[in-house]
């Protein structure tokens, strides 16, 4: 054990030792199968990440959604032929 600067021994303590400071009593119970407990502030704190995680995501698609999309011109529909397409001529019956 280290001693500190005035002779206790306070800097270095078994677990027993510290359990039994605490009151004997775990603080965290262990939650089988259970939800566990989040206070107010890791709430806020995880709201605020998801928020500016979907900001930065949002915000990039809309100034580079070439980065997703591609960077080549998108086909205009319209110009498909039928043949194209794959659709038979009007007068084969």
């Amino acid at each position: 054990m280290l001693k500190n600067h005035s002779g206790c021994r306070e800097w270095r303590r078994s677990p027993r030792e510290n359990a039994a400071g605490a009151g004997g009593d775990v603080h965290i119970e262990p939650r089988y199968r259970q939800f566990p407990q989040v206070t107010r502030k890791q709430v806020i704190w995880g709201e605020t990440l998801s928020a500016t995680m979907w900001f930065w995501i949002l915000w990039r698609f809309w100034h580079d959604s070439e980065a997703v999309l591609g960077h080549f011109p998108y086909p205009d529909p319209s110009q498909w032929t039928d043949e194209e397409l794959g659709i038979p001529p009007d007068d084969e019956d």
